[in-house]
C-alpha cells in the first residue's frame, strides 16, 4: 500500500529559489569556460573572441525568457517534453514530445560528457605523465561516482548542490582575481588586422563558431525547468532562477574571458603543446601566483567540473520520466525509486550514454562534439520552443501565466535568428563531420521510431489525438499549502486521464 501511495504522489516540491539558482549556475559554469576560452580564441583568431561570449549572452537571455514563460506556466517534470506536448498535440499528437525525448536521451548526456573530458584535461596539469588509457579510466570512474552521488533524495541533492556551487564560485573568482592582479590592457585589447571586418565571410563563419561555443557555455539556465515538478512556487521561482543565473554567469564569463586574455598571450592558446591550450585557468594562476597556487585552484576547478556534470545529469534524468508516465516513451522510464523518489532508469541510461560520449570525445575533438550536440538540440528543442510560446498563447489563452515574456515577440525573434545562425553554419565550422546531415538523419530515425511506436500503441496517426490540458485545468502549484508549498507534484500525472479525450 505505501508503494502505491508513493506512485500516486510522485515528485514533491521542495526546491526553493536559492537552491534552484545554484543548480542552474553550477551547470552553466562548471568546466565550460575553462576549456572553451582557447576554442573561442581559435574561432575568432584573436582576443576579439570576447565577442562570442557577448553574442552567447544575448542569445541565452532571449531564449531564457522563452524558458521562463513556459516553465512558469507548465511546471512539470521533463521541461521541453511538457512544453512541446502541450503546444503541438492539437495537430501532430505526440510526435513532437516523442522526438524531443528521442534526441534528449542523446544530446543531454553528450553535453555532460564534455564536462568529464574537461575534468581529465585539467587533471593533466596535476598529473602530467597521465597516459591516454589512464585518462580514460579516470573519466569512467568519475562518471560512475556522479551516478552514485545522485542515488539519493532530491532535497539532499539540493543541499549538496549548494556546497558544489560555492566551490564553483570560489574557483572562478580566484582565477578572475589572479588575472586582474597581473592584467595587461595592451595584451587584452590589441587585435589583429581586420579582426572586425564584417563584410567578409571569414568573420561570420568565425562568429557562428563563437556563438555556438558561447551558447554551449551558457547552457544550463534551463536545468531547473527540467525539474519543474520539484520546485516550490514554480511560477515565481523558475523565471527568477533562469534570469538570475544568466545575468550572474554573464558577468562572471566576461570578467574571466577579459582577465585571461590580459595575462595569457592568445597565441599560446593556439599551441597544442602549451598549458594555455589545455588548462588555461591553471596557466593564469601559474603566471600570477606561481605553480603552488595554480595546483590548488586546479583542484577547485576539478570539483567545479564534477558539480557541472552532477547538476546536468540531475535535471536531464527527469526528462524521460514525465514522457513515460504519459506513455510517450518506454514505460519503465516512468518508475521512481521506491524510497528516494528519483527516476532510476533515466539516470542509468544517461549515465551510460555519457560514458560512451566521453570515450568518443577523448579520441576525437571537443569542438566537434560541441557542434554536433548543439546542432541536434537546435533542430528539435530550441526552434520548436520558439514556436511553442506563440502556439500556446493561441491554443490555451486561459493558461495560468505567472510570468509573461518581456517585450514579446522580440525575444522569440532574437532567439530564432541566433539558433538559425548556429544551425546554418554548422557544416562550415565542422568540415568533414556533417553535423547538419547527422542531425537530420537522427530526427528522421526518430520519426520512424515514432510511427512504429504509435502503431503499436494505437496513437495518432493510427488512432485518435489525445488532448491533455492538465495545466489549463489543474490546481495552481504556486498556491501556498499548510505544509509551506511542498504539495505533491504528481497531481498532473495522477489527474491526466481525467483531462484526456479524443480530438476531432
Amino acid at each position: 500500500m505505501p508503494e502505491l501511495l508513493d506512485e500516486r504522489v510522485g515528485f514533491v516540491r521542495r526546491i526553493g529559489l536559492f537552491q534552484a539558482t545554484a543548480i542552474n549556475m553550477s551547470q552553466m559554469c562548471g568546466i565550460g569556460p575553462f576549456v572553451t576560452i582557447p576554442l573561442m580564441v581559435a574561432a575568432f583568431g584573436g582576443p576579439q573572441a570576447v565577442t562570442g561570449f557577448l553574442a552567447g549572452a544575448v542569445l541565452a537571455l532571449a531564449d531564457g525568457l522563452i524558458w521562463a514563460e513556459l516553465g512558469a506556466s507548465l511546471p512539470g517534470a521533463g521541461g521541453s517534453y511538457v512544453y512541446l506536448r502541450q503546444a503541438f498535440q492539437y495537430r501532430t499528437g505526440k510526435l513532437m514530445p516523442f522526438l524531443f525525448v528521442w534526441t534528449a536521451m542523446l544530446f543531454i548526456p553528450l553535453g555532460m560528457s564534455t564536462g568529464v573530458i574537461g575534468f581529465v584535461q585539467y587533471l593533466g596539469y596535476l598529473w602530467p605523465d597521465m597516459s591516454p588509457g589512464q585518462g580514460d579510466l579516470v573519466g569512467l570512474a568519475v562518471t560512475a561516482g556522479i551516478i552514485a552521488m545522485l542515488w539519493r533524495r532530491v532535497e539532499n541533492i539540493a543541499r549538496l548542490t549548494v556546497v558544489l556551487w560555492t566551490v564553483m564560485i570560489a574557483s572562478v573568482l580566484l582565477v578572475i582575481v589572479a588575472a586582474f592582479t597581473h592584467f595587461s590592457p595592451e595584451r587584452a585589447f590589441t587585435y589583429p588586422a581586420h579582426a572586425f571586418e564584417l563584410t567578409t565571410s571569414h568573420f561570420w563563419i568565425g562568429f557562428a563558431a563563437g556563438l555556438t561555443i558561447g551558447i554551449y557555455d551558457y547552457l544550463g539556465y534551463n536545468t531547473i525547468a527540467y525539474m519543474g515538478a520539484e520546485i516550490r512556487q514554480p511560477g515565481r521561482t523558475i523565471p527568477r532562477a533562469v534570469l538570475h543565473s544568466i545575468l550572474g554567469i554573464m558577468t562572471i564569463y566576461l570578467l574571466l574571458q577579459i582577465g585571461t586574455l590580459g595575462i595569457v598571450d592568445w597565441r599560446d592558446m593556439l599551441d597544442p603543446h602549451s598549458t594555455a591550450s589545455s588548462s588555461v585557468a591553471s596557466a593564469v594562476l601559474e603566471k600570477a601566483w606561481g605553480k603552488g597556487a595554480a595546483g590548488t585552484v586546479t583542484v577547485l576547478i576539478l570539483i567545479t567540473a564534477v558539480a557541472s556534470v552532477f547538476t546536468g545529469l540531475l535535471g536531464g534524468s527527469r526528462v524521460p520520466y514525465d514522457a513515460a508516465r504519459d506513455r510517450v516513451f518506454f514505460r519503465p522510464y516512468g518508475k521512481l525509486h521506491p524510497r528516494h523518489r528519483f527516476p532510476v532508469l533515466g539516470l542509468l541510461t544517461m549515465g551510460i550514454v555519457m560514458a560512451v560520449g566521453f570515450l568518443i570525445g577523448r579520441h576525437t575533438d571537443l569542438a566537434t562534439i560541441i557542434q554536433l550536440l548543439t546542432t541536434v538540440m537546435v533542430i528539435v528543442q530550441s526552434l520548436a520552443q520558439v514556436a511553442a510560446v506563440t502556439v500556446l498563447r493561441r491554443r490555451q489563452p486561459g493558461l495560468r501565466r505567472p510570468y509573461r515574456m518581456w517585450l514579446h515577440p522580440l525575444p522569440s525573434v532574437v532567439a530564432l535568428i541566433g539558433w538559425l545562425v548556429i544551425y546554418g553554419y554548422a557544416d562550415e565550422n565542422s568540415p568533414g563531420r556533417h553535423p547538419i546531415e547527422w542531425s537530420l538523419a537522427w530526427v528522421a530515425a526518430g520519426v520512424v521510431a515514432f510511427l512504429l511506436w504509435a502503431r503499436y500503441e494505437k496513437e495518432w496517426p493510427f488512432g485518435p489525438k489525445r488532448i491533455d490540458e492538465r495545466y489549463l485545468r489543474g490546481a495552481d502549484p504556486d498556491a501556498e499549502t499548510e505544509h509551506g508549498g511542498e504539495e505533491g507534484a504528481g497531481e498532473g500525472a495522477a489527474g491526466a486521464e481525467g483531462t484526456v479525450g479524443a480530438a476531432g
